[in-house]
């Protein structure tokens, strides 16, 4: 039963990477499945709603399974809970403000507000897997950590790739434990040029005292207006918007207190 599980899943995830579709070869061959295999699962996604075939041959998801997430985040009060503080963040900063939740060991970007209402605006995609050691709300996390538990998280997930983020991302365990100190004397992440070049970017963890982080805030914008006056400027409203987050939390299952055991309580 695994072994299908993860043929199926496996399908699922390839083609959300593809929304302009994938044919039968390239899905195979893409996860290393035999291709009748791999047809007889298409053809039950098919019937269950989760995959449509185009009329040149192609497989695409349907809205099925997105629509399925929408709908979670819906009934989680996520939304309703934290988006008042992200506009007011994003109207004080001028520069779009994100959430990235924390689930097991992986920190998703799930809500946004954009302050800027002209000139150049920074808007990646909602709902992408933050790597830890390269972004400003991954780093916002680990300096709630003590040392050992931040290398060991970081090195679970490994370093970033140099040349898939900014030139000032850290290269080594030892320049990332650096720069978690200074986040923790400032009481926020700040980065330069790390996530990708010419941005700027900072966070602030989402915890009560004595908890584990559920989320970290993150505001970014271009170097060229974001500079890091203006990020320094923006700290104390930064730190406020996640401890006013952190007090009302609760009512929605994703930020609700955690306590005890690794980060983000893997088990």
């Amino acid at each position: 039963m695994s072994g299908a599980i993860d043929k199926t899943l496996g399908i699922l995830e390839f083609l959300a990477e593809r929304p302009q579709g994938a044919n039968l070869v390239d899905i195979a061959t893409g996860l290393n499945q035999s291709r009748s295999g791999c047809h007889r699962t298409l053809i039950e996604l098919i019937a269950y709603g989760y995959v449509r075939q185009t009329q040149r041959g192609e497989y695409r998801l349907t809205t099925k399974l997105p629509a399925m997430g929408v709908g979670w985040f819906s009934k989680s009060g996520l939304v309703d809970i934290a988006q008042p503080s992200l506009q007011r963040l994003a109207e004080v900063s001028g520069e779009l403000v994100r959430l990235g939740i924390v689930d097991g060991e992986r920190l998703t970007l799930v809500a946004k507000a954009q302050g800027a209402n002209s000139g150049l605006l920074y808007d990646p995609d909602m709902g992408i897997d933050l790597k830890l050691s390269c972004s400003a709300a991954g780093h916002a996390i680990l300096m709630t950590l003590g040392k050992d538990e931040a290398i060991s998280a970081v090195s679970r997930q490994g370093l970033g790739d140099p040349k898939d983020f900014g030139p000032d991302a850290p290269t080594s365990i030892e320049q990332l434990m650096t720069m978690l100190e200074s986040h923790r004397r400032r009481g926020y992440a700040l980065l330069r040029d790390v996530y990708a070049p010419g941005l700027n970017s900072m966070a602030a963890p989402v915890l009560r005292r004595g908890d584990r982080p559920t989320a970290a805030i993150v505001i970014a914008g271009p170097a060229v207006r974001f500079t890091e006056d203006r990020m320094t400027a923006c700290g104390s409203t930064l730190i406020q918007s996640a401890n006013e987050l952190a007090l009302i939390g609760s009512a929605s299952p994703l930020l609700e207190s955690r306590s005890g055991g690794t980060w983000g309580n893997r088990g």
